[in-house]
């Protein structure tokens, strides 16, 4: 039987998280933090998503407000008992003079299942942003899942990044060749939007032999890149933020 959830989190700018509300295998918790930021952890009650699940979590930063989303471990896509596929959501508003870290563990794309996963982010114009995605494709020794997704930025009511990827059985083809994966089994990009990027725009470099960073049309620099495993992976895109919105 698939599942449907929805967790909420809301943040106002005293640290204070007015709601906080956790529902079926998404349970959100205070955690302790050590920055300017009031923490969040999702942790995982049950294996999920499998196939069929709805699940989704909605995050509200309020005007002025700091928060930081991590989760406690990987989520991992699994197949279902039937063919549907699974859809997860994640839908961020971040308001005037607000600052997000959104910084989810891994997604690892096990065999046999089917995952969209659809992030969509609404920005004010004074919005601080550090947003991580990464994609594992199959466990260890297997081959991936079929996984897309789609992340979708708006900031003050305009479009500043729409990507949409797909991978694995069912994917257009070519998706594991040479021009985009070429055989690795992580990929992952970090998006840092900063009103300061205004005066000062960030420059378009490779950050190492497969990860390059790429000024957008907006406050805002894109890291991409592919690597043999998540360990490869984390190091990159963690060295790319520390240089990039350092705590």
């Amino acid at each position: 039987m698939s599942l449907r959830a929805t967790a909420r989190i809301v943040a106002d700018a005293g640290g204070g998280l007015p709601l906080l509300e956790s529902d079926g295998p998404l349970a959100v918790r205070r955690t302790r933090a050590t920055g300017p930021y009031t923490r969040v952890t999702v942790v995982g009650a049950m294996s999920a998503p499998l196939g069929g699940d709805r699940l989704a979590i909605e995050t509200e930063v309020r005007d002025g407000a700091r928060l930081l989303v991590d989760s406690a471990a990987a989520t991992l896509a699994l197949p279902g008992r039937g063919d549907a596929p699974a859809a997860y959501d994640i839908r961020l508003t971040v308001g005037d003079r607000a600052a997000l870290r959104w910084l989810p563990e891994q997604l690892v794309s096990a065999r046999g299942s089917d995952l969209r996963m659809r992030t969509t982010v609404e920005l004010a114009a004074t919005a601080r942003l550090v947003l991580r995605e990464e994609q594992i494709l199959g466990r260890h020794g297997e081959e991936t899942g079929t996984l897309s997704t789609r992340l979708t930025v708006r900031r003050a009511g305009r479009p500043l990044l729409d990507q949409e990827l797909a991978y694995g059985p069912g994917a257009p083809g070519g998706w594991d060749g040479g021009a985009v994966l070429s055989g690795h089994r992580a990929v992952g990009q970090l998006l840092v939007v900063d009103p300061e990027f205004e005066a000062k725009p960030v420059a378009s470099r490779p950050l190492a032999e497969n990860a390059v960073l790429t000024p957008l049309a907006g406050p805002a620099g894109l890291v991409t890149a592919v690597a043999a495993d998540a360990l490869q992976l984390r190091r990159v895109l963690d060295e790319a933020l520390g240089a990039l919105a350092p705590a």
